[in-house]
């Protein structure tokens, strides 16, 4: 400790000069910041911290400078910086943006544990619904009791889920009973292989008659979660990875779910075809068809999802199927969908573990479009669901009565089904609006055409307007689902505020943004021979080893330059496009020409510039911005720093 002592006083006797000059950069840092000049001032600061120097004050105006300019990964980084120096000093405004820009980067566990400490706070602060909102939302869906449930008399001591409607039966699968084909077990928990069994009076009264499956469908694998279509003359229904004995595995040695279509032959039995886009390596399962029997969707765990396993749809067609098309973020989660069914008034219900529920797998409803396109998700809410797995659900949208399989306490085996019956109308349409003004924090007067942006939790832009003359704007809003309003307007402060709507439908939330006028707003024009990438702080237009095509990073980019050429329309550039000293001279000349020309096509043809405003050439290996020349080995990431576009004004 005390030699750690003598060198820090060592090395303050010998920096105060240069602390001197850090001083400098700072007030030019702060001025720039001051004037909203948020990229000049970010550049201030961080030649300041790149000299080894820093406070908390840099630190929260280089953070708000990214936040406020929508580069949340940065400000992520310079809140995080900030958190870990000062925190003791760090107020909870500043706790509160450091939690949403970590949301934005999906670092939500770490978001998570800022906002505890914002929420511990500001406990009273109306922006703790962004916090405060799953909580209320369980409290809602604990206490909805829209169904009454019942227990039925036909479970097994194992385990008995997947109920089917077939003609006026009941079809559903089981473990706990014995069957023709014995009891083998698995090696999975020791137990019986599942079969389908039906129920000739699937009514709650009178004795039940149980019987398995006719047909020859149970082999002596798995066999679960059966739909069948009206007529009742077509199975649909998950099996092991069995198909005509022969019992297959994936790369690692495990056997897949499938999924399996029987159509009825004139003797009794079904005639089973495994469905095409089946695949050895992953599951596919649990199937539900459209009311008019033409889609059928199911659960997957294939290459391409969000999660553990999700939702899947494909159109069944005269001769075969279409390709399986994910029914999208408004469904799959990170987590797990699964067990879909489809109601006869186009309700789509399902089983989640990504959405937020009591605990395990709850059941949610959503609306289908005419395309079958996902809506608004919701919790059917207790007694349907619990603190454990609630799941496959179905539901005669008629009267209000199902069934489902839950492995809650109280059952008789690992998972029972239960019957129920609706005893509210499960209204799940849900719309609010957000009416607001713009005004000058000091005038109060109105602020007309600021820039207004609907963000989302994530901070994704959800909608954009311009405010009014009296400086009104609006937005349509979802239920249940926290906002972020943020106005700009050219010589003013960023504005942002909060909300989250709730769950009543047709009421109208208002906020008031008072934006702040600058002192030194003059913006100097941007001048000829200026690089848009460095005037815009644009990460570098990269491109790939030997490729011209525009990656989705580039593109992203180049969004921002066709931005700038929008706002000023007498604007022109010229696109320089570079290589790295890999390769032929000649050859590197050719591809920078071709990558010159993607750059020019991709402003133009996606960005609708007059082609007249941009041109371009490519440079090859002639202009390189490292040591890394014909002959100097250089790692793969230091050769790519060459491998760039520039945007030079060439009027403006």
């Amino acid at each position: 400790m005390k030699f750690t002592f003598n060198l820090i006083l060592a090395f303050a006797l010998l920096g105060t000069t240069t602390i001197f000059a850090q001083e400098g950069k700072v007030k030019k840092g702060n001025k720039k910041y001051e004037q909203y000049a948020f990229v000049d001032a970010q550049q201030a600061y961080l030649k300041v911290i790149d000299n080894g120097f820093h406070s908390a004050d840099i630190l929260q105006k280089l953070a708000d400078s990214y936040y406020f300019t929508a580069n949340y990964e940065s400000a992520a980084k310079w809140y995080g910086a900030l958190y870990e120096n000062y925190k003791s000093d760090m107020s909870s405004e500043y706790l509160y943006r450091y939690a949403q820009s970590l949301k934005s980067v999906k670092r939500y566990e770490t978001s998570n544990e800022i906002m505890e400490q914002f929420y511990a706070i500001n406990g009273s602060d109306n922006r703790t619904v962004f916090f405060a909102q799953e909580r209320a939302y369980l409290d809602k869906i604990a206490e909805l009791e829209r169904f009454e449930v019942s227990k039925v008399d036909f479970n097994s001591k194992l385990s008995d889920f997947a109920p089917s409607y077939y003609m006026d039966k009941l079809v559903f699968a089981s473990n706990g009973r014995e069957n023709s084909a014995g009891q083998r077990t698995h090696d999975w928990n020791e137990q019986p292989f599942l079969d389908l069994y039906i129920i000739s009076n699937k009514s709650s009264e009178g004795k039940k008659n149980i019987d398995e499956l006719s047909g020859k469908i149970n082999t002596k694998f798995h066999e679960s979660t059966a739909v069948f279509t009206k007529s009742g003359d077509t199975i649909y229904f998950t099996r092991n990875n069995y198909t005509k004995g022969k019992y297959r595995k994936d790369a690692n040695g495990t056997n897949r779910l499938k999924l399996y279509r029987g159509v009825k032959k004139e003797n009794g039995n079904w005639e089973i075809e495994e469905l095409p886009f089946n695949n050895n390596q992953y599951s596919v399962a649990h199937p539900a068809l459209s009311p008019d029997g033409k889609t059928l969707y199911f659960a997957s765990d294939m290459p391409g999802g969000k999660g553990g396993s999700d939702l899947y749809k494909v159109q069944i067609l005269t001769e075969g199927f279409s390709e399986p098309m994910s029914l999208g973020d408004a469904v799959n989660t990170k987590e797990r969908e699964t067990f879909p069914f489809v109601s006869a008034d186009n309700k789509l219900y399902f089983s989640s573990d990504g959405h937020v529920g009591l605990g395990g797998l709850d059941v949610f409803v959503m609306d289908l479009d005419e395309n079958a396109s996902g809506k608004e998700v919701y919790n059917l809410g207790k007694p349907i669901n619990s603190y454990i797995d609630d799941f496959s659900l179905i539901i005669d949208s008629n009267d209000g009565s199902g069934y489902f399989a839950s492995n809650r306490k109280g059952g008789l085996g690992d998972d029972d089904i239960y019957s129920f019956k609706r005893l509210a109308p499960l209204e799940i349409e849900c719309a609010q609006q957000l009416e607001g003004v713009v005004i000058d924090n000091k005038s109060k007067q109105p602020i007309e055409n600021a820039k207004v942006l609907l963000l989302d939790e994530d901070n994704m832009m959800l909608s954009e307007t311009v405010s009014t003359a009296s400086g009104a704007f609006s937005f349509e809003l979802d239920c249940s689902k926290a906002y972020s309003v943020r106005s700009t307007k050219d010589g003013y402060s960023t504005e942002e505020k909060t909300l989250a709507s709730s769950s009543e439908n047709n009421i109208k939330l208002e906020r008031k943004l008072q934006l702040k006028k600058g002192q030194d707003l003059t913006v100097s024009p941007i001048k000829v021979g200026s690089d848009l990438a460095k005037i815009l702080n644009l990460n570098p237009i990269y491109f790939d080893l030997d490729r011209y095509n525009i990656r989705k990073d580039a593109a992203l980019e180049l969004q921002k330059v066709i931005a700038v050429l929008k706002e000023y329309p007498t604007m022109k550039i010229d696109v320089r496009s570079h290589t790295d000293s890999r390769g032929k001279d000649s050859y590197n000349k050719i591809l920078s020409e071709r990558r010159a020309h993607a750059t020019m096509n991709y402003i133009v043809e996606t960005g609708g510039i007059n082609r007249s405003r941009v041109t371009g050439n490519g440079y090859g290996e002639t202009a390189l911005v490292n040591q890394c020349s014909n002959g100097v080995q250089c790692a793969d990431y230091v050769h790519e720093e060459n491998r760039r576009s520039e945007f030079i004004v060439v009027a403006n």
